[in-house]
């Protein structure tokens, strides 16, 4: 069988990472598809290295009961003592703060973070992900797979560049860079420089997918919706709106690059040879995953497990209306998204 291959590109996204777990695993499953390189922040960085590994120790198989396990981890640390699942917590909710209303170990957490810096009310800088990932990942096996590359986001916070990290050098410390939201860890140092989350200066970062000479197709997974219909009154829903907006910004910058590449190339302005037309898709389920950000978040593996369903179905409806689209043309229309509504029977721009 000649498989397709593809390129992803995860969101970040707190507690949403477990919707990109049910896409990844759907996306596993489909024998056409060859998954060649993977960019992630965030969350996303965390399914992407858990991936990797599995992949290289055991094929697709392997790699979706690494990302169980990996879920399952998560939700294991949010059920242990309050003093380690605290930090836990405000990381996973950081993203939707419309949860912290509904459970005081997230309040206090978004309390101390509005007062005091996590050098003050952590200072032994605890963070149970980064435990969760060196139980379960082998860095050396990451390091060595060459079937997937890699690209792992941070902030350079002295900077406020992104820097991308590739297969041979990522260890848990460079997963937890790019993860690691200000408010709630220390900067994590990585070659003497600071780092913050990547999904400030990429969310996930797509030009390094550009020089995957294996494809043209991206295929973004993409937790946070561009559009909500009317305008946020709560304080809650302000900033869960303000959040959404600032982490899909970096997202919208490289899509508009990728759409004006793109049109320079039809009209023959560029050479092709030394630029390429990148085919976009995405595998959005805004809709769905709206009501359960404002219903609650928390770590309960059946919470975590709903969005699993929910990301998992919106893999199986984009193969089933997109599939034979990959490695012909763009599943997104970037030139509706950017200068034009888009016609009924055109493809809908991303959510």
């Amino acid at each position: 069988m000649n498989r397709k291959p593809i390129s992803l590109a995860l969101q970040g996204g707190g507690a949403l990472g477990a919707y990109t777990w049910g896409a990844l695993d759907r996306i596993l499953e489909d024998e056409r598809l060859e998954i060649k390189a993977i960019s992630g922040s965030s969350a996303g960085a965390m399914c992407a290295a858990v991936l990797a590994e599995g992949y290289e120790a055991g094929g697709p198989e392997t790699a979706r009961r690494q990302l169980r396990q990996f879920w399952e981890g998560v939700a294991d640390a949010g059920r242990s003592n309050p003093y380690r699942r605290t930090p836990l917590l405000a990381f996973l909710n950081s993203f939707q703060p419309v949860w912290i209303q509904q459970n005081y170990l997230a309040l206090w957490a978004d309390m101390a973070s509005r007062v005091a810096s996590p050098y003050d009310f952590n200072p032994l800088n605890l963070n149970p992900l980064k435990e969760v990932l060196d139980e379960l990942v082998d860095f050396e096996r990451v390091r060595a797979c060459e079937q997937i590359q890699l690209f792992i986001g941070a902030t350079n916070v002295e900077t406020g560049r992104i820097r991308i990290f590739r297969n041979a050098e990522l260890t848990s410390d460079h997963i937890m860079a790019s993860a690691c939201l200000p408010q709630l860890f220390q900067a994590v140092a990585i070659d003497g420089a600071p780092y913050w989350d990547g999904g400030y200066t990429g969310n996930p970062a797509l030009f390094p997918l550009f020089d995957v000479q294996e494809t043209r197709d991206i295929v973004i997974v993409q937790a946070h919706p561009l559009e909500r219909e009317g305008a946020p009154r709560t304080a809650a829903e302000i900033a869960a709106r303000e959040t959404e907006i600032t982490f899909n910004a970096s997202l919208l910058s490289e899509l508009r690059a990728i759409d004006f590449v793109a049109r320079l190339l039809d009209q023959h302005t560029l050479p092709e040879g030394r630029y390429r037309k990148m085919l976009i898709h995405n595998v959005s389920e805004g809709t769905a995953l709206t009501p359960l950000g404002a219903g609650g978040m928390n770590t309960d593996i059946a919470f975590l497990s709903e969005l699993f369903a929910t990301g998992r179905a919106a893999a199986e409806a984009w193969l089933a209306a997109h599939f034979d689209a990959l490695g012909q043309r763009s599943t997104v229309d970037l030139a509706a998204m950017f200068r034009a509504a888009p016609s009924p029977d055109e493809a809908k721009p991303l959510r």
